[in-house]
């Protein structure tokens, strides 16, 4: 499709003259390590979103979901997440595997500001530290260690826009359920029944 109309910004001069320039604190606060405040959210942060990209450029978001401290600060400046059973795509990993550059970010539900961590990441298949990793009995079959370039906070901004956190404005049903998208999306050859059958209540089973 192409677009018409569109005014396109192809400098970081005019990006400035939009945006402005952040103030002198903002562009500072970005540190090299962890400081025991970014410590104190790992471990109470059930949730993280890593950002990657291959060497061709093709970018991919993943979640990963644990236990509150399911990230492990091995040191200052050295994190480590566990893998867990999924969809077995690995498009994350695979990016990591061209490109070993990585932006995580870290929330903690009902709060606003993130933890945000760039670094350089390696998978790894077993380390001493895996058994600290260990979820229902089941320790992780791998590892993303990443070295950390720069960590800061960011305000919250974003989730007062969207008042993400404030249930009244949840819709879950203002589209189609998981089982409509995969019936009509992934897997047509299956029933509906069979597909809220799967994603049903026992879901939750094979999260280990």
């Amino acid at each position: 499709m192409e677009l018409t109309g569109l005014v396109e910004i192809t400098s970081v001069d005019e990006l400035r003259e939009i945006v402005g320039e952040p103030l002198q604190r903002v562009a500072d606060k970005a540190r090299p390590g962890l400081h025991e405040l970014d410590r104190q959210w790992l471990a109470a942060s059930p949730f993280c979103l890593i950002a990657t990209a291959a060497a061709d450029g093709t970018c991919d978001v993943s979640p990963k979901g644990d236990p509150a401290g399911f990230t492990l600060a091995l040191d200052d400046r050295t994190i480590a997440i566990p893998d867990r059973p999924g969809n077995r795509r690995a498009d994350g990993f695979r990016n990591v595997l061209s490109n070993p550059h990585v932006g995580l970010i870290y929330f903690i539900p009902g709060r606003g500001d993130t933890l945000r961590i760039n670094g350089r990441a390696r998978l790894v298949r077993d380390a001493p530290f895996f058994d600290e990793m260990v979820v229902k009995g089941k320790r992780p079959a791998l590892a993303l260690v990443v070295e950390i370039d720069e960590v800061f906070h960011h305000c919250s901004k974003a989730f007062l826009r969207s008042a993400l956190w404030k249930s009244e404005t949840w819709e879950p049903d203002a589209v189609a359920s998981r089982a409509q998208i995969a019936k009509f999306l992934e897997r047509p050859e299956d029933s509906l029944a069979e597909l809220e059958r799967y994603y049903g209540p026992s879901y939750a089973n094979g999260l280990y």
